[in-house]
């Protein structure tokens, strides 16, 4: 149970977003190490992290309310690396690659908020995939 997590496409997906975001951080300015490339790297982070506790709750309200962090940490992020671009440390390539997997996963945590919230108002048990117990 405890690793059921590792399961969903969207903690997948996510991991393998903070390494594309590690990846494009290697190439800022030193400067940037305490500053943006922190902040860019922990929202990163904070979705599959967020994701994980979510899952390992023993609610879905709980479940739910980590979910909603990971869609928020997506948008901080988001957000981040387009200042990343207006200061011309990443190109606009990457910058829409990158963009284009934050709108990936950004649909995936809605698509499971939905499917617990219909689930739980027909007051039948979760799908095994998305059980939290």
């Amino acid at each position: 149970m405890f690793r059921a997590y590792r399961d969903l496409d969207v903690w997948q997906k996510a991991m393998r977003l903070v390494t594309q975001v590690y990846a494009v951080t290697e190439d800022f300015p030193r400067q940037e190490q305490f500053g943006l490339i922190s902040q860019i790297r922990r929202s990163a982070v904070s979705v599959p992290s967020n994701i994980a506790e979510g899952k390992c709750r023993t609610s879905q309200k709980e479940f739910l309310r980590h979910l909603d962090i990971a869609y928020a940490s997506l948008a901080e992020l988001e957000t981040q690396l387009e200042i990343a671009m207006s200061l011309k440390f990443i190109s606009e390539n990457k910058l829409d690659n990158l963009i284009e997997a934050t709108s990936e996963i950004a649909q995936m945590p809605n698509g499971l908020r939905v499917a617990i919230e219909s689930k739980a108002a027909a007051r039948s048990p979760l799908p095994a995939s998305l059980e939290i117990y």
